[in-house]
């Protein structure tokens, strides 16, 4: 069975608040990121967050969908 996560808990291994209000207030405060800048190299990232980020949209991870919808979401 795939593994199902959601928007905050992709919040919480990023070491961020991840209450629904708090993942809303994040991406109202970070967008619009331009569109030439890569998810992973937005300039609010940590070095930690950036790399977690890049691993798993490039492994194609569980979290690779919900990195996908952030990236959208921030853009």
């Amino acid at each position: 069975m795939p593994a199902f996560h959601r928007m905050g808990d992709l919040f919480a291994q990023l070491g961020l608040p991840a209450e629904e209000v708090d993942v809303g207030a994040f991406i109202a405060r970070h967008r619009p990121l331009a569109g030439d800048v890569a998810l992973c190299e937005a300039p609010f990232w940590t070095p930690a967050q950036a790399a977690l980020l890049a691993q798993q949209a490039e492994a194609d991870a569980d979290w690779a969908e919900l990195v996908d919808q952030l990236n959208l979401a921030l853009r």
